[in-house]
């Protein structure tokens, strides 16, 4: 009697250690590191403490190109998370790995959780959908490219520190007056083509390429070597000349010569925003991005960049229930509101960019909303959807490859621009004939 006692207890005991139902891993491989990552896996901790089925696992893999690379070779040899973050411009490579992803509206609605492209902003479901307006991945970290400037020195070379320059007239004026009073550089910009070919165009409603700039089809070839785009950059080649406009390289290297005052303006990502605030010396003024007001119908609408959740097949089927809820739990207003406060990326759903306003962020966080604004100013039209071109990694290399050669005067803009598409096109056709079945 007294064995079948301890038998007993021994049972209970395990019973007790051992829940009848185990918790669900999910594994998220993603690309951000620092204060991002930590924000990153806060959402995670705090999914996870919200219900007692599933653990999302975050694990950085280093940049956006690694953490892609990284995901293609697991899933090759069946060792894939169920959830990667991918960077905007690989959209189409991943549309083409048709066998190996699991459309976001497929997925949540095989798991019966609520899920509507409305509820995001138009400029965000447009980049990520396909023809029929089906989302294929979860909008998660978005971001669009706005204006700064240092009001100290406006102030010092007589201009009005509360007025942002909205057009590029306005843009060069303030410029050679800001170099007039000594500062060693009017204006700089990061990530060159997003920037200057990317985002110029879908603010003018200038097409990149044919086919609806690549939503229409892989048969998509660039024409962004026009008339408006040649003068713009013919304009900033001329300005380099007196560092009107200083050239500062690509990526974000040209972020810390504005902290540090050499450079009165600076155009470049809403998401460094805290990060310029945190690390500036002096007050920021904010404003939209610049248009050419001889341009019928500008300005049109900024499109992002940043990144989204995409979610890879072949995992267990208990998985997908808890990515669909995590999806949901992402799609939370105040959840959505906190990420876009704590991080500087874009709202993605209206109702998180409401919530914010009624909380009083924007009144408390001058320019903070100006990169939704932005975004939403006009309704997206072909050319201001995004861009959706195979192998676009490369295409925008070769892009600032050419760029480069104009600002440094070994090529003129119109030279360079005509190759830049030349070799564009080159590796669309490669693409396309990579991916015969889409």
């Amino acid at each position: 009697m007294r064995a079948l006692l301890q038998i007993t207890a021994c049972l209970a005991a395990i019973g007790f250690a051992f829940p009848a139902h185990a918790v669900t891993e999910v594994h998220w491989w993603h690309a951000m590191s620092g204060q991002l990552g930590k924000n990153l896996e806060k959402l995670a901790a705090d999914f996870n403490a919200s219900q007692k089925e599933f653990r999302i696992v975050p694990t950085y893999k280093g940049n956006y190109t690694a953490t892609v690379t990284a995901s293609i070779f697991a899933f090759r040899s069946r060792n894939q998370p169920a959830i990667v973050q991918v960077n905007e411009i690989a959209t189409a490579t991943m549309m083409a790995a048709r066998g190996a992803i699991y459309p976001v509206y497929e997925l949540m609605r095989d798991q019966s959780e609520e899920f509507s492209p409305d509820a995001y902003l138009p400029a965000v479901t447009g980049y990520y959908s396909d023809v029929a307006g089906n989302m294929l991945s979860f909008p998660f970290n978005a971001s669009t490219p706005i204006l700064y400037y240092n009001k100290g020195l406006f102030s010092a070379a007589g201009l009005d520190p509360a007025v942002a320059p909205k057009t590029w007239p306005e843009v060069e004026a303030a410029a050679q007056k800001l170099r007039a009073s000594g500062v060693p550089c009017g204006f700089t910009t990061s990530w060159p083509s997003w920037i200057h070919v990317e985002n110029f165009s879908a603010f003018h409603n200038a097409p990149i390429a044919t086919s609806s700039n690549g939503f229409s089809g892989l048969d998509a070839e660039l024409t962004f070597n026009n008339a408006l785009l040649v003068r713009h950059i013919g304009k900033l080649v001329k300005w380099q000349a007196s560092k009107v406009y200083d050239y500062s390289g690509r990526g974000a290297s040209a972020e810390p010569r504005f902290q540090r005052g050499e450079c009165g303006i600076f155009i470049g990502s809403s998401a460094t925003r805290a990060d310029i605030k945190a690390n500036s010396k002096f007050e920021v003024g904010y404003g939209m991005l610049p248009y050419w007001p001889d341009v019928a119908g500008a300005p049109q609408n900024s499109i992002i960049g940043g990144a989204t959740l995409w979610v890879l097949r072949n995992r267990p089927r208990a998985e997908y229930a808890g990515v669909a809820r995590f999806f949901a739990f992402l799609s939370r207003p105040e959840v959505q509101a906190a990420w876009h406060q704590n991080t500087g990326y874009l709202p993605v759903t209206r109702a998180a960019f409401e919530l914010t306003r009624s909380q009083g962020y924007y009144d408390r966080n001058p320019g903070a909303a100006i990169a939704a604004e932005q975004i939403t100013l006009k309704s997206p039209t072909n050319n201001s959807r995004g861009v959706r071109l195979g192998s676009f990694v490369l295409v925008r290399d070769a892009i600032e490859d050419e760029l480069e050669l104009a600002f440094a005067g070994k090529k003129s803009a119109k030279a360079a621009l005509d190759a830049a598409v030349e070799r564009g096109n080159r590796l669309l056709r490669q693409f396309e004939r990579a991916n015969p079945d889409r």
